[in-house]
Formats: structure tokens, sequence, C-alpha cells
């Protein structure tokens, strides 16, 4: 749904709540517009739901907790845009596992990616779970983990490292860690499940939303060009075309399941980034740098994919309080 449509949406509730404001107070009931209007949303996920990235804007908490929550991350875009309708907590945190959503308290670790980034204010202490945010109040839950889980990015790093000195050709790291695989979406898809269950424990009448990961790998990776680090420096294509079908695709299907198995919505941002990858021309995904070699993404959305995210996430969250 369009930033426009979702503003005549609430222009539509604002006009019922007006409407209401003008019955005689005796008929009108007890509580207030205002209080029928709210509804408790609570935002779970790991960076691609907290921003982390300046490139996904900057990062509004003081003291930061390492999380690194940034004000242009889709959960901040969509409570601005939905003003009061929602109140809005929070609690996504980079680097964060399904686990640590469920029953982990988390150490954040802000920016602190050695050998490619130190945070000066590193360590950071620990967080609680982000479940606990969740209360039998909360009238919708958006969720989205799984890559941390998965081990993305130590896929990455490894990747990195294998594809070095290749000139771009072979499949080293799909050699080195393809049998690795299957156990991990297995471990993906039993701590979503788990996860899923705790959340519904926690709040027996929310919704839940669950959001998927967008296109990270061109289909066709001759767009990529090796050892640009703005896009993936030393990974061959080989090993990109291996990442996207069978590391990222499959993820996605696990997540899509599992939401099905649990009564949960699932959120495919997947189709509609497919032609904004890392390696497009107008990219929603920063590469390993934005700019190198002082602004490190580890490719992470940036400010137009977590919009797009916004314009997704919200119709689901919208249409989960009936308000679609």
């Amino acid at each position: 749904m369009t930033r426009f449509r979702k503003r005549l949406t609430l222009l539509g509730s604002a006009a019922t709540l007006a409407a209401g404001a003008l019955v005689p107070t005796q008929l009108a009931g007890a509580a207030p517009a205002s209080a029928a209007a709210s509804y408790e949303w609570v935002a779970l996920g790991d960076s691609y739901t907290a921003g982390v990235i300046p490139a996904a804007g900057e990062v509004f908490e003081v003291p930061r907790d390492g999380c690194e929550r940034t004000d242009q991350s889709y959960p901040q875009v969509i409570d601005r845009d939905l003003g009061s309708l929602i109140e809005l907590t929070n609690v996504s945190c980079g680097a964060a596992t399904i686990e640590d959503i469920t029953f982990n308290a988390q150490n954040p670790i802000g920016r602190h990616l050695p050998p490619f980034s130190e945070d000066p204010d590193y360590p950071f202490p620990p967080v609680p779970p982000q479940s606990e945010a969740v209360s039998p109040g909360t009238d919708v839950v958006t969720v989205g983990v799984g890559g941390n889980t998965l081990g993305f990015a130590d896929m990455l790093f490894t990747c990195l490292q294998l594809g070095s000195g290749s000139g771009g050709v072979d499949t080293p790291c799909r050699d080195e860690l393809a049998h690795t695989v299957p156990d991990r979406l297995t471990k993906v898809s039993n701590d979503y499940g788990e996860m899923l269950t705790a959340l519904q424990e926690r709040a027996p009448h929310a919704k839940i939303v669950t959001v998927g990961y967008p296109t990270v790998i061109p289909e066709d990776t001759s767009k990529c060009r090796y050892d640009d680090w703005q896009q993936f420096a030393s990974i061959t294509p080989g090993d990109l075309d291996w990442l996207r079908k069978d590391v990222l695709e499959p993820l996605n299907k696990v997540i899509e399941k599992s939401a099905g198995n649990h009564d949960a919505t699932f959120v495919n941002l997947y189709d509609s980034s497919r032609q904004h990858s890392v390696c497009d021309s107008g990219k929603w995904v920063e590469g390993i740098f934005t700019r190198f070699p002082d602004q490190l993404a580890f490719v992470h959305p940036n400010a137009k994919g977590h919009q797009n995210a916004a314009d997704h996430v919200s119709a689901a969250v919208l249409n989960s309080i009936g308000i679609g």
C-alpha cells in the first residue's frame, strides 16, 4: 500500500473519530475516541528491522544501547505515518538471533565488526529478550529475524576470505559450506516455531506479522563486479548464485512456512525488491561498504529499502487490525 493510500485510511479513521466526538457525552460512551483508536504494536527483529547502518538513518537513542535502531528504519517510518493510530514499542536489535527474541538476554555489538570497524562504545550492557516487550495487551507484533540464526553474516565473511585472490572464478564458499546449510535451515525452522509459540502465549489476542528478507543478490550475478567493495567485494559470482538460490531464498521459505503453521501473516519483501539488489543501480540494499573504506554496511537495507518494507508491513499491520 502506498503512503498516499495510508494517509487516506488515516484521514478516514480521523473523520470517524471526529464524528464520534460530536455525539453528546451521554450517548457516546465512557471511553474517549483517542483511546478507542489506540493499538499497541511491538516491533521485534534483527538489524534488517533495526536499521543499524548510516544509510538507514541516524541512531536516535541517547545513550546508545548498541542495538542501533535508526530513524529511517521501517518501524520508525510506519510510526510516523500512522501517527496516534498505533503506539509503537520498537525493541529490534542489530545482530539478534531468534533465541534473542524468545528467551536470551542479548549483548548488542553496536557497529563493532572487527576487522572492518571498531565501535568506541563497545561493549554494551545486555538487553532483555525482545519478547518481554510483548504483553496480553499487545494488539500487533511484527518480527523480522532469522538471518543471524542461519549465520548469514559469518557465511558472507567466509565467502569474502575464500574468494580473495580467486579472480572471481569457481565456488570456493559453496564447496566449503554447502554441507552445513540443511542443518542451519532446520535450526531456523525449529527456533522460529518456538518463538511464534512463545509470542502467542504472551499475547493470545495479538496478530503476528512475520517479515521476510528482501532481495540482496540479483538473479543475474554478472551485474556484480568482482572486487568492488561497494558490492560483494571478493565473493565470486558462482558463490553469489549459490547464496541466493540455496541460502537466502530457502530462508524466506522457512519463515513463510513457519508463519503459516502458526496462523501468522507473512510479508514478502523479496518479490518487490527483485530489481533493487546490491548490484542494481537503484539498490535498496548496500554492499559490504556504502562508501569504501570508511562507511561499513555489510549488506543491509538503506532508507529506500526500509521505505519499501514500511509500505508492505504497514499494509499488513493495518489489515491485521481491520483497517486495511
